[in-house]
C-alpha cells in the first residue's frame, strides 16, 4: 500500500515541518512517502501525481485549504479508490462541512502523531483510531481524542535529514522547540493549548545544527520563545557557537516579559543582524486587548524594542478589527508603532479562525466576516465596510513604500512631521486610482508618491527632495535622472575632485538639497541649509551616501 504525506505550501521557499515529523516517526512503514507542492502549481498535475497512491494525507491550513479541496476532488476523478485523509489546524475544528464532501474520507483532528501512526497501521480497519472523523451509512462518526503526544518521543528526531541538503539553502526552515502558549488571546489558535511542553533538548540542538550547516533562514515556530529565561539563553548560546555566516534566525517573542538577563546577553554577545524578533503588538488600545483576554504593556514593549533595535531586526505586527478598536484607536496604534521605525511593520486584519473564541462570540460585537478562508473581518460595530476597505488601501501603501523599502527616508520624515496614518491612507487610496496594487513599475512607485505629495503637501520642499533621495538610493547602477536634477555637470566634476572620489571605478549622483541629509539620516531631524548629498553606485550593491 502506497501512502503519501503531503501539503500545498504557500510558496516554494516554505517548508512544512508537520509532514516531515510524521514521516520521520513512521519511516519504517512500507510504502510511506512524502512530498511538498505549492498552491500555485497546476491542480491537475498535482492530482495526477497523488492519484497513484492508495492513501493521500494532506496537511491543511487557512492558506491552502481551498486549493487542497480542489486537488482532492480531482484526485477522486483520476482514481476513485484513492483514500483522502486531512489533518492540521484548518480541519481540526468545525469540520462538518469538510467531512460532508464526497471526496474527503477521513479527518484527523488535533495533534497528528498518535492518530496518524494508528491510521496507517490499521487501514482500512480504522474504527479504533483515536481523534478520527469518518463517515458511515450517512452519519459522521468521531473517535475519542488521542492522549497528548509525549514529546520525549522526539528524543532522536532530526526531521530535515530526509531532504536533499542542497535544496535547503534556498528555503525557510522551521523548527519547534515547544508546543502550546501560556496566553489566551481569543483570536489565536495557540490559546487553546495553554500547557507549554518542550521537545527534548538533544533533538532541538541536533536539528538546529543540521539547519545551520545546510540552510540559511531558520524560523522558530514557538508562540512565545522567551517564556523560560535559561532555555532561551541556552539556545542563543548554542546558535552563537555553531551558526554559519549566511544564517539568520527569527523568533516570535513577547517583548514586555523579556527577562533582563536575556537583554543583557543580547547586548554582550549577539552580533548585529543575526536575530530577528517578531513581536505581536496587535493594538495599543488596552480596552481592546483586555476584550480578547490579552495582557500587554505597550510602554514596556516599546522600551525593549528601543533597547535592542541596534542589534536585532524587529518585525512588528498589528491587527485591525479587534472588538472596541475604533477608527481613532487604530490610527493611534499605527502612528505609535510606526514611530518605532522597525524594518517591517505588518498590518493584519482580524481573522475568525475555526476553533477560536472570537469566532464563537462574533454576534455580540456585530462582527461580519468572510465565510471562506481566511475568514477575514468585513465589518463590525466599530468599523464599517468602507473604513476597513480604506485601511486595506493604507496597508497596500505600507507594504509598497515601507516594507518594500521604497521610501524609508520619506516615511520617517512624514511620521515625525505629519500624521503617517493620514499620509499612507491618502497615498494608498491615490495609488489605487493610478495602478493595480500588485502590478506596477519602480518608476510608477516614485511617480505616484511624488504627484500625491505635490498635491497634498505642495509647500513641503523637503518632502519632495527626500522622495528623490529614496529614488536614487534604490539602485545598484546609476538610474535615469528623475524627480530631482543633479548639480550642473561642471560643478559635479569639481565636487568629485574636491572629495577625491574614485570616479573611474564608481558612478555618482550629487543632489542639491535644502537641508542637511547627514543630520537627517543620523538624528531624523531637519537642519535647514544648502547641502549636497553624494550617492555612490558600485554596480553590485545598493547605492549609498558617501
Amino acid at each position: 500500500m502506497r501512502i503519501l504525506l503531503t501539503t500545498l505550501n504557500a510558496k516554494y521557499i516554505h517548508t512544512n515541518l508537520a509532514i516531515r515529523l510524521l514521516y520521520e516517526l513512521n519511516q519504517d512503514h512500507k510504502g510511506l512517502e512524502w512530498k511538498e507542492f505549492t498552491i500555485k502549481e497546476p491542480k491537475d498535475e498535482v492530482a495526477q501525481e497523488c492519484a497513484a497512491f492508495d492513501v493521500v494525507a494532506f496537511s491543511c491550513y487557512i492558506w491552502n485549504i481551498t486549493q487542497t479541496l480542489e486537488v482532492a476532488k480531482k484526485i477522486k476523478e483520476y482514481n476513485p479508490n484513492t483514500t483522502i485523509l486531512l489533518g492540521g489546524p484548518e480541519v481540526s475544528y468545525e469540520y462538518e462541512d469538510v467531512i460532508a464532501l464526497p471526496e474527503i474520507d477521513y479527518i484527523i483532528v488535533g495533534e497528528g502523531e498518535t492518530p496518524f501512526a494508528e491510521f496507517i497501521k490499521s487501514f482500512p480497519n480504522v474504527e479504533a483510531v483515536p481523534s478520527l472523523v469518518r463517515k458511515k451509512d450517512g452519519k459522521v462518526l468521531v473517535s475519542p481524542q488521542a492522549p497528548m503526544f509525549d514529546l520525549k518521543n522526539f528524543e532522536n528526531s532530526m526531521p530535515y535529514r530526509f531532504d536533499k541538503v542542497e535544496s535547503l539553502s534556498n528555503k525557510v526552515l522551521y523548527i519547534e522547540t515547544s508546543r502550546g502558549c501560556p496566553y489566551k488571546c481569543e483570536f489565536c489558535l495557540a490559546s487553546l493549548d495553554n500547557k507549554v511542553r518542550y521537545l527534548p533538548n538533544q533533538s532541538i540542538k541536533a536539528t538546529l545544527l543540521f539547519m545551520m550547516q545546510h540552510g540559511k533562514v531558520v524560523k522558530f515556530l514557538d508562540r512565545t520563545f522567551n517564556i523560560k529565561r535559561d532555555f532561551t539563553i541556552d539556545i542563543f548560546k548554542f546558535i552563537l557557537e555553531n551558526h554559519q555566516p549566511q544564517n539568520v534566525f527569527q523568533f516570535e517573542i513577547t517583548a514586555d516579559i523579556l527577562h533582563p538577563d536575556i537583554i543583557k546577553f543580547i547586548h554582550e554577545f549577539v552580533p548585529k543582524g543575526l536575530f530577528r524578533f517578531e513581536i505581536g503588538i496587535q493594538t495599543v488600545n488596552q480596552k481592546a486587548n483586555l476584550q480578547v483576554s490579552r495582557k500587554q504593556s505597550f510602554e514596556k514593549t516599546k522600551s525593549i524594542i528601543q533597547q535592542l533595535e541596534y542589534k536585532i531586526e524587529m518585525h512588528l505586527d498589528l491587527i485591525v478589527g479587534l472588538a472596541l478598536d475604533e477608527w481613532e484607536d487604530i490610527k493611534y496604534s499605527i502612528e505609535e508603532v510606526f514611530k518605532l521605525f522597525a524594518p517591517e511593520m505588518q498590518l493584519g486584519f482580524l481573522k475568525f479562525l475555526k476553533g477560536t473564541p472570537v469566532r464563537t462570540k462574533f454576534k455580540e460585537h456585530g462582527f461580519v466576516f468572510d465565510p471562506m478562508p481566511p475568514y477575514q473581518i468585513i465589518e463590525s460595530n466599530y468599523l464599517s465596510k468602507e473604513q476597513l476597505a480604506d485601511i486595506v488601501k493604507l496597508e497596500h501603501a505600507l507594504e509598497i513604500y515601507w516594507n518594500g523599502k521604497k521610501a524609508v527616508n520619506t516615511l520617517k520624515y512624514v511620521a515625525t512631521n505629519y500624521s503617517i496614518f493620514d499620509f499612507l491612507l491618502g497615498l494608498g487610496i491615490y495609488f489605487g486610482t493610478q495602478k493595480d496594487y500588485h502590478k506596477y513599475s519602480l518608476t510608477d512607485v516614485f511617480d505616484i508618491i511624488t504627484r500625491f505629495s505635490e498635491t497634498n503637501y505642495p509647500d513641503d520642499v523637503v518632502l519632495k527632495q527626500l522622495i528623490a533621495v529614496d529614488y536614487y538610493l534604490h539602485f545598484k547602477v546609476k538610474p535615469q535622472q528623475l524627480f530631482l536634477d543633479e548639480v550642473a555637470h561642471t560643478e559635479k566634476f569639481k565636487l568629485i575632485e574636491q572629495r577625491k572620489l574614485n570616479h573611474h571605478k564608481y558612478r555618482y549622483v550629487i543632489l542639491p538639497l535644502d537641508f542637511n541629509y547627514t543630520v537627517f539620516a543620523s538624528e531624523n531631524k531637519i537642519k535647514q541649509e544648502s547641502h549636497n548629498v553624494f550617492i555612490q553606485y558600485t554596480g553590485t550593491t545598493k547605492a549609498e551616501v558617501v
